[in-house]
Parts: structure tokens; sequence; C-alpha cells
């Protein structure tokens, strides 16, 4: 279901932004339909998102001496107005944050909790199996306590150089005199069934006569803009605390579907989270990234690993000769850490997750051997590494949506920072409260709370984290400089968004707008399938890969890379051509 419902949001999405004409003589090849892209390059700081007015706002706290973080407050802020389906105040974030001056790298989680009352058998149906997946997201019961704004105060109280007010203003001065509709936000109105069933919603994103809004429409957002003018003027309490926090726990225990059972003490003692980033070393870099509760960072650093043993340079997918190869070794590293990840990681508050034992160089030197050149692997089969001898764990394979949203940015002294920040699917749990939506990250957790006995690790628990596929990365050379910052949307795909991004850059030498670029393709695990962009160059090696054994599926993906990479004379920045990001930077 999963993924008939990612094709045909994809296609609508893409149709929406139009088909212009791709630049043919970069290498590798652009599908048509795509938004033609260059890379931009800037001296002193850079900042990419996904929708220009975004970055813009970004820009300008760049240029007012803000730091990295300031500016992606400003982004965020921005984002949850103009890009109201993928992210928001409402939802999660993960931040990998570098410190340019103390060389300090940090991992800030503010991932969603589910409400103290939760329980494994959440989304277990009366008969004891699992509901339909949309059915279960669509309403309260998915809603988690939203931790975007805990995030970002901890982040600015760290290293935050502006005042905390004046990083809302782009947004409230949009918010209250209109933006124009965006063709990926007329797109996502277009292709929803669910959002005009809420009274709130519907007032906001559809005409009077019912039809949903159009691009290029004026949108004003008051509501939202008074909720912002509280925050910035007395902090994140505000959200979590008194009248905005009474209305998102009535909001989430009245909703007609699926009630929930959120109170406002899950709200009140919500806490953002300092962590330890996980690294790894790869072809002498040092690629850093999210640690539990989020699984992406660690899934890529077992993919690269993998492919550390594997001349990757000689299967480049620039050249037409080795693209078949290095799109099937790309496949086997990740259908061998995708199930790795679905029996092993959740929140390490309540898992204790076998983190070490699953980056050892030795383990992922044994798994790299269990891949052939000349023939693909039925499925991926999670190993067992010493460590884990006595380990007894249900795998589970969780859906996730490809919404959310990314962005990345330098700033003049060097800061850097990767931002990845959702409301899970596409407008959440399609419920609207002061202008904000609210996310449906539960529906992150496994709907089995055990397999074949076991107790699944990700299953469902009061106060946990659900586990993420999010991948904020900052990849390092071998003087310990800034290198590659990067990452990207997309439910469980990110992890292979990012990996071929990381692959296209530091093995095939792409800059990164063109890594960003290549087709995506790779292996999930679900079912052992190898999936294919569709519209791209990479359906011309169904063929091949078919013949070494793979069970071929051609998709639509929907990723939104943004990536800056550092140059000879300063910074180079891409955004994805499959969505509306722009770079900015000076």
């Amino acid at each position: 279901m999963r993924i008939r419902f990612q094709i045909a949001l994809a296609a609508a999405l893409l149709a929406a932004c139009g088909a212009l004409q791709a630049q043919v003589e970069k290498a590798p090849e652009e599908p048509s339909g795509w938004i033609d892209k260059q890379p931009v390059a800037s001296r002193h700081f850079m900042v990419a998102a996904a929708n220009p007015l975004a970055t813009d706002a970004g820009y300008r706290i760049l240029k007012a001496g803000g730091s990295a973080v300031d500016a992606a407050i400003a982004v965020q802020l921005v984002l949850n107005l103009v890009e109201p389906q993928s992210s928001g105040i409402g939802g999660g974030t993960f931040i990998v944050h570098y410190d340019a001056k103390s060389k300090k790298l940090a991992a800030y989680d503010g991932r969603e909790t589910a409400p103290a009352a939760a329980r494994p058998d959440r989304f277990l149906g009366p008969d004891g199996k699992p509901m339909q997946f949309m059915d279960a997201v669509i309403g309260g019961k998915s809603v988690g306590v939203p931790g975007t704004l805990r995030l970002l105060e901890l982040a600015h109280r760290q290293h935050g150089k502006l005042a905390w007010a004046k990083l809302f203003e782009p947004a409230i001065r949009l918010a209250e005199k209109g933006f124009e509709v965006s063709p990926r936000m007329a797109g996502a109105l277009a292709g929803d069934r669910y959002l005009a069933r809420q009274e709130t919603a519907r007032k906001y994103f559809y005409n009077n006569d019912g039809t949903p809004l159009r691009a290029g429409q004026r949108l004003r957002n008051p509501e939202f803009a008074a909720v912002l003018r509280k925050i910035a003027a007395q902090g994140a309490r505000v959200f979590y605390e008194g009248k905005i926090a009474r209305d998102i726990v009535a909001t989430v225990r009245n909703a007609p579907n699926n009630p929930g059972d959120m109170t406002e003490a899950d709200l009140a003692g919500y806490h953002a989270r300092e962590r330890e980033p996980v690294c790894g070393n790869y072809r002498g870099d040092r690629v850093c990234s999210m640690p539990l509760p989020s699984s992406g960072g660690i899934t890529v650093l077992q993919m690269l690993g993998m492919l550390e043993h594997f001349d990757m340079r000689s299967a480049s997918y620039a050249s037409p000769s080795g693209r078949l190869m290095g799109v099937h070794l790309f496949s086997e590293a990740g259908k061998l850490a995708y199930a790795d990840r679905n029996l092993y990681l959740a929140d390490p508050d309540f898992v204790k997750a076998p983190v070490d034992a699953l980056l050892d160089p030795d383990y992922l030197a044994f798994r790299a051997s269990l891949i052939r050149r000349d023939a693909a692997m039925e499925k991926g089969v999670a190993g067992v590494p010493e460590a884990l001898r006595k380990v007894s764990l249900g795998e589970d394979e969780p859906l996730e949506l490809p919404s959310t949203s990314h962005l990345v940015v330098i700033d003049e002294a060097g800061d850097a920072l990767s931002m990845t920040t959702t409301i899970e699917g596409v407008f959440g749990s399609h419920l609207m409260v002061h202008g904000f939506l609210l996310n449906n990250q539960l529906t992150d957790f496994s709907f089995l709370p055990e397999e074949n006995g076991k107790p699944v690790a990700n299953r469902v628990e009061g106060g946990k984290r659900p586990r993420s596929s999010m991948a904020p990365v900052i990849v390092f050379d071998a003087q310990g400089r800034v290198k590659l910052v990067v990452g990207s949307p997309g439910g469980s795909a990110i992890i292979n968004y990012v990996a071929k991004t990381l692959v296209g850059v530091l093995d095939w030498e792409l800059n990164v707008q063109d890594a960003i670029a290549l087709p995506n393709f790779g292996s999930r695990n679900f079912g052992g399938v190898t999936e294919l962009e569709s519209d791209t160059s990479a359906v011309a090696l169904e063929p091949g890969l078919r013949a070494l054994g793979h069970n071929v599926k051609v998709i639509d993906f929907n990723s939104g890379l943004q990536g800056i990479q550092r140059t000879a004379t300063g910074w180079l920045g891409g955004a994805d051509p499959r969505r509306e990001g722009i770079v900015k930077g000076d």
C-alpha cells in the first residue's frame, strides 16, 4: 500500500512542478520533467532549503551576521508556512551541527514522543491485526508530542548569535501579508483525500467552492502569525504550556477519526536531547550523522562500510560501462543494512541497541563478503555479530511516508548544520490547530508489538521516540575540515538517497549538484526488491539487474536532497531537481 501511495503522490507533485527541459550536457543524464538546477558557488556562507522563500529567509539571517543555527530557525518557520505538508512546529526535527571555533560536533534530537498512555497494541484492530495504514494515520491516535520548537530553542541557546525574536520576523511577515501557493503545495493538495475532513484544515486549504488551493493563489495565515509572535516573545514554553498546549490536546483527543490520548502533561514534560553523533571512516574521510532514535545515520554508515570493500570508482554511475555494477553493489549493501536496521534499531532510551557491534569493521567486512558481483541475493537477512548471540528480537518493516524536508547551512564562521525536519506523512495527521498541522509520527512505530513471539524493538511504548530513517550528514576530510553537508526527506528511502549522494561525491567525484541529481536507486529490502527511479536512465539497467537475479521495480522517488560541498575557493551548493528548493550564498 505504501509504495502505491508514494507513486501516486510523487507523480502528482512532479506533474505540478511542470515539464522543464533538463540540462542535456550534464553527466550523468537527467530526465525530462525535472527543474533544471545549476550548482551555486559562494565564498563565505550558504544555505539550501526546499522552498525559495525559506532559503531567502535563511540567507537574510546569514547576511545579518546570524549563525547557522539562526538561519536554520528562520528557514524552518518559513517552511512551516510555505511547505506545511512536510514539516513545522507540530512535528519533529534532527540536527547535526559542527561548531568551527570549538571543533565540537553535536547531534540534537527533537523527535516526537508517544504519549505516556500509549501501549504496544496501539495500532492493532479489534481482531488483533494491524490497522490499515492510512486508517491509523488520519486522526489523533498517530500524533506524537511535537519536538521541533524545543530542539530549536536548545540549539539557539548553545549556538545562536542573533536574538531569538528576530529569527521569527520573516515567517511572521509572510504569514500576515501572504504568499503564493507553490506548485508543490498545490500538487499535494490536489492529490489528498483526507484533509478536507477537518473543518479547520478545510477552511485554510480549500476555496469556498470546496476546490483545493491552486498554485499562485495568495494565502495568509494570521493565526499562525499570532502563535509565532507569542513564541518569539516568550520562548517555546508558551507552545508546551497554556492555551496552545490545551488546544493541541483538545484537537488530538476530540479528533473524529481515531481520537488520541495525549495530555497537557505529555507536552509540558517534553525535552529535546543532545546526543553523541555516530561516525565512521570512508575512503579516508570521516562521515558523521544522527544517532538513534534515527536509524538513518547507522544504516548509511553500514552501507558505506560494506561498499568500501569494493572498487566503487570503477563502478561509477557516471560511466555507462560501470553503472550496472555500481547499482548492483549499492543495492546489495542496502539489503543487508536495512535487514539489520529492521531487527536491532530503536529508541536507545528503551532498547539497548548494538550500534558498536553493527559498525564494527570486522562485522562489516563479513557482511560485505556476502555480496557477490555476479549474482543478487534474494533478500537481505539480519546478521548476528558476536556481541549479539543472545539477543532475541522480532523483525519489523514499519511504513514511513515520503514527506519531510531538509536544509543545510554553512555560516561565515565555518559552522555547519544539516537538519531534517518532518511531520511524517504529507499533511501529517491531517489535524490543524492554530494555523499549523500536527504530525502522524507514531505510525513510524511497528504496528505489531511482537513477531513470532519475540518483542519488536521499535514497538509502541509510552514516552518512546519512534525510529526514524532521517540521516543528516556532515563529512570531514583527513585534515578535519568540513567537506560535505547533505541530507534528504523521503521516508525509509532517505537512507538510500543520502548514501547515493555520498558515493556520488566521495567515490564518483561528481560535484554535489550532479550527485544529488543522479537517478535514485537501491533496495530497502522490502521483499528483497531493488528499486529504480522511473523516467530516468536507471530504468535501462532493469534487464541487466534481472539477469543478475534482482527482483526489480520501477517507481517514482520523491527525494528532496540539499547539499553543500567545500571547494578550493569556498563552497558549492546543490538542490534536488525533483523539488522546488534553491541555494543562496555570498
